[in-house]
């Protein structure tokens, strides 16, 4: 996907709550060493990896393609992925009030490592609390003695 797919994308997915990121955002982490995408028409997960860890930064559904295991999906080949270069765990973040991304994120085996409070800006008024997430993507093999 382009940068520009992927900003139209990211627009859509999140109308009305988060600020979307623009083309020349996507442009500038598709340029940086480690970064992974997994894409579909209807969406994408976006992430890096460095050493041990992976940091899924967005998922993005489009409206008209959620609640068909799109996302789950997407995650599942970036952890792949991810896992295949090297890491070892995953990390995100997300609003504790989007209530849908949190609950997939559980099926997923993602549990929370902590939270950022009053991190996203709301629409409806106060800022909202980050959750931060982690999940196990394999367990390291012990070393031969």
């Amino acid at each position: 996907m382009t940068p520009e797919a992927l900003a139209a994308l990211h627009a859509a997915a999140f109308a009305g709550t988060l600020r979307p990121w623009s083309a020349a955002e996507f442009a500038s982490l598709l340029g940086q060493p480690g970064t992974l995408l997994e894409s579909d028409p209807a969406g994408f997960a976006l992430g890096r990896v460095a050493g041990p860890e992976a940091e899924l930064l967005t998922l993005a559904v489009h409206p008209a393609a959620r609640r068909r295991g799109l996302a789950r999906r997407l995650v599942g080949a970036f952890e792949a992925r991810a896992a295949a270069a090297g890491a070892e765990e995953c990390l995100l973040e997300v609003a504790l009030d989007n209530a849908a991304a949190c609950a997939l994120y559980d099926r997923l085996g993602y549990r929370e490592a902590g939270r950022r409070p009053d991190y996203y800006p709301s629409a409806a008024g106060p800022r909202v609390d980050a959750l931060l997430l982690r999940k196990q993507l394999f367990t390291a093999r012990p070393k031969n003695r």
